[in-house]
């Protein structure tokens, strides 16, 4: 709440540079959150160290909380004047699902704008992982939070210490959200959107300040820099931080990202196979270009947009609902089920196969030259049962409530995915404004369990996490 806090203050300064009044706003909720913080820390201050499910808890009420918080500049500036709205704004940037109930997205303040692209910024890498990297206040607790926040099955150190590794990451993460604002500065954009866009493109979030997205500069150059930047803001920032290092055989040498890789190229030719088939594009560069953007963009989460992908064939929708699915790499800021859990499971189905042919055969799943423990196997297809057990309740909530199958497929997928545009009513070319109050809490719901890896938050609800032990 307090680094919240902290960051609230930097839109007021853009509100101010710009001369606008709703900096008043900012800095109220700044004060809100300061006040809310620093007195939970003066309580808590002698708290005993944190266990597992504490860091859990902490993790999950912590995002409610910076999400609601996030929300109040929305809601006090009239900008938003809908609680509901202003939290599924705030929430949907902190999550950096990119979902957004504006239409009139150019006629918003700079302020308003700024603090849509910081909240994905800070929620992309992790508003838990930023605060272990500055604050020493968390003490051997430290490892509980990052395991609950870093997304995917494995959370690799890079240093002995939880602290040293948070700085680390968010050095590379840093970097390269910085090398892209210079990128599309060169490429013609103006400094303000270069920033707003490179923070949304790092943290896989998608918002926009164009009612058309990205695809509203009609940029060849800007949508190219956007899509090498979503494609490594979707691949493990430890290889990102190795290469960095010197060490460049990294990226080869891994596993998830040969197959991150290959998923994107052979998606793209697919796609873009059809399009210039029927001719849907003038040219084949175009036609590359806007299937490669749209892949790029769904697989990591971003969720930008140069084209309505809802006037594309439907095969491509098809392949696009599983790239929803699929998500980014462990360790990226990237949603979805990860690219190295669908390849375990993909190599665990061969193997199983494998011993039904050799019943005696004794098999060993390996990963990156590494034999997985049977613990993480059994981790992995849990975590994608869960998923599709929460994605088609997603569903059929949604359409017991009155509301189509395919916009409550292409909802619910947006939503659990942190991906943005959907398919229907919510597509690449539509709002979430039009759906009912209810409808918005449920997808909020889904955010946050996707952002923080269904486990995290669906362990509240069983009662042995809130016993005392």
């Amino acid at each position: 709440m307090l680094v919240t806090a902290g960051c609230l203050l930097l839109p007021a300064v853009v509100a101010l540079l710009y001369r606008e009044s709703d900096w008043v706003w900012f800095a109220a909720a700044a004060g809100i959150g300061g006040v809310i913080g620093g007195g939970t820390l003066m309580v808590l201050r002698d708290a005993p160290d944190l266990r597992v499910r504490e860091g859990f808890a902490v993790v999950a009420f912590g995002w409610l909380c910076v999400g609601l918080l996030g929300a109040l500049p929305f809601w006090f500036s009239g900008q938003i004047p809908s609680f509901t709205d202003a939290a599924f704004e705030s929430i949907s940037g902190f999550t950096t699902t990119g979902a957004t109930i504006l239409t009139d997205i150019e006629g918003r303040s700079h302020g308003v704008l700024f603090w849509r692209a910081l909240s994905h910024w800070l929620g992309g890498m992790g508003i838990v992982l930023l605060a272990v990297a500055i604050l020493p206040l968390l003490g051997v607790g430290g490892m509980q939070l990052y395991r609950a926040e870093v997304p995917g099955p494995v959370a690799e150190r890079l240093t002995p210490r939880i602290r040293e590794t948070a700085k680390l990451l968010w050095a590379v993460y840093f970097l390269l959200t910085v090398l892209e604002i210079a990128a599309l500065m060169i490429a013609g954009m103006g400094p303000f959107d270069a920033v707003c866009h490179s923070f949304a493109t790092m943290a896989t979030g998608g918002f926009s300040n164009h009612g058309s997205s990205v695809g509203g500069y009609a940029t060849p150059a800007v949508e190219w820099i956007i899509i090498l930047f979503m494609f490594l803001a979707g691949a493990n920032f430890s290889l990102h931080f190795l290469a960095l290092s010197g060490r460049w055989r990294v990226y080869t040498r891994d596993e998830e990202f040969r197959f991150y890789l290959s998923i994107v190229l052979v998606c793209t030719a697919i796609i873009g196979g059809v399009l210039f088939s029927i001719h849907f594009y003038p040219t084949w560069q175009e036609t590359l270009r806007h299937s490669l953007f749209q892949v790029t963009a769904i697989l990591t989460t971003t969720g930008f947009g140069t084209a309505d992908y809802l006037q594309w064939p439907p095969i491509a929708h098809a392949l696009l609902l599983v790239l929803m699915t699929i998500g980014g790499c462990a360790g990226s800021t990237g949603g979805g089920v990860k690219v190295m859990r669908v390849f375990i499971l993909l190599r665990h189905a061969k193997l199983e196969l494998k011993k039904m042919l050799h019943p005696r055969g004794v098999f060993t799943l390996w990963f990156n030259n590494r034999a997985l423990s049977p613990a993480l196997q059994t981790n992995v297809l849990g975590f994608f049962l869960l998923y599709m057990v929460v994605y088609i309740t997603g569903v059929l909530i949604l359409t017991l409530g009155g509301r189509d199958i395919v916009t409550s497929v292409g909802a619910t997928a947006a939503t659990l995915g942190n991906i943005g545009p959907g398919l229907g009513l919510v597509g690449p070319a539509s709002t979430y404004a039009d759906l009912m109050g209810w409808e918005k809490w449920l997808l909020v719901l889904f955010m946050l369990i996707g952002r923080l890896e269904i486990f995290t938050v669906l362990v509240l609800f069983l009662p042995g996490a809130w016993r005392r032990s």
